[in-house]
């Protein structure tokens, strides 16, 4: 006897994943088609490197944010708002994602712009004018003045410091934030979480989008989240806003009033991705509240009532996205799976790879013997 689970239809393609339960297989190796998330290949030397540079101040214009100012790693590298900080004088419009397990996405920022390339991602992120402001060439030569940067760009095998390898070496150190000793993983669950889990392979549908190891199929769609009205009342947040806008070519930018996600990705004349947007990984969750793309939902159990009551009010929705009918008893156990999503918090100090790297790292107590 055998038993077939088909989990999902993706946006457009026909099959994202199947389920076969068969006589003699435990139910648990079900599991294995969700994680755990698989520890990546990483170059010591560089990720140490990049790992500096991503707590670095001087990477940005004015010397007063790093990667890690929005992206706190006791906060599961996000921050913990619902919207954004930016550069000093702005303010963002989007809610910061977590860079937990994020080497490995299809696509980057919430409307899935950038690809797979992530120096194009770290070059984005210190360049723009809302982010980091940062011109490189400038960038390049305060690096340059720094001897414990001399050494290690060396010792990394860069070479003298250059942008080209900024871009790479902290792409090199987010390799290194993967996701550890989630319950789900161990295989840890409670009679709640365990009924959570049918739930969400089953009369929940959350599988459709949230697969694979990292729980996201990494592509848009639009569930009906509300617009965050802040973005439109703060006028800093707003001119933010206006400057993205203006730089992606999208239409009437002055006078809208909705953030248009992923329809940037679209033909302008193709309005159906208006709304959309990346599905977020469920990794992680207890530490990366509020949710959503605009911050708009504060808890695990307001995210499993929006669902349950079929999403928000849009126009383009997704038509998988329907009243659930799920019962009080369903919704907690729901959310108990979800919370077994979510280890150990990783620090900026802490991280899951071989050789593990001290935040003292050697070159840098050499250079300073050399000033005692």
């Amino acid at each position: 006897m055998r038993t077939w689970f088909l989990g999902a239809m993706r946006m457009g393609v026909a099959t994202a994943f199947v389920f076969v339960v068969m006589t003699g297989i435990p139910a648990a190796s079900m599991a294995e088609e969700f994680g755990p998330v698989k520890a990546m290949k990483v170059d010591a030397k560089k990720a140490a490197l990049g790992k500096r540079l991503f707590f670095d101040k001087r990477l940005s214009g004015d010397a007063a944010i790093s990667c890690s100012s929005c992206h706190i790693p006791s906060k599961g590298f996000g921050d913990g708002l619902a919207l954004a900080k930016a550069y000093p004088g702005s303010d963002g419009f989007r809610n910061t994602p977590t860079l937990i397990n994020t080497a490995a996405k299809a696509a980057w920022f919430h409307d899935g712009r950038i690809g797979t390339n992530l120096n194009d991602v770290t070059r984005e992120s210190i360049t723009e004018t809302y982010m980091m402001n940062m011109d490189m060439r400038l960038m390049q030569e305060r690096i340059k003045q720094d001897p414990v940067y001399v050494k290690m760009f060396k010792d990394a095998g860069y070479g003298e410091p250059s942008n080209g390898s900024v871009r790479k070496a902290i792409p090199e150190y987010l390799k290194t934030l993967t996701s550890r000793g989630a319950p789900f993983d161990k295989g840890k669950l409670s009679d709640a979480a365990k009924q959570g889990f049918e739930l969400f392979k089953g009369k929940a549908g959350c599988a459709s989008c949230h697969s694979g190891p990292r729980f996201t199929d990494d592509q848009p769609h639009n569930i009906g989240v509300p617009e965050n009205p802040e973005i439109w009342k703060n006028p800093r947040r707003h001119l933010t806003f206006v400057a993205f806008a203006m730089f992606m070519g999208i239409e009437n930018y002055m006078n809208i009033r909705r953030d248009v996600g992923a329809q940037i990705r679209k033909h302008k004349a193709d309005r159906s991705g208006v709304g959309s947007f990346m599905t977020p990984t469920l990794r992680e969750l207890k530490q990366t509240a509020p949710y959503m793309h605009n911050g708009m939902i504060k808890s695990l159990a307001d995210v499993v009532t929006f669902y349950n009551r079929g999403g928000g009010n849009d126009a383009n929705k997704d038509p998988r996205i329907k009243p659930l009918g799920l019962s009080k008893e369903e919704r907690a156990n729901l959310v108990a799976f979800l919370e077994t999503l979510s280890g150990d918090p990783l620090t900026g100090a802490d991280h899951v790879w071989p050789g593990k790297i001290s935040a003292n790292y050697q070159p840098i107590q050499d250079w300073l013997k050399t000033k005692n």
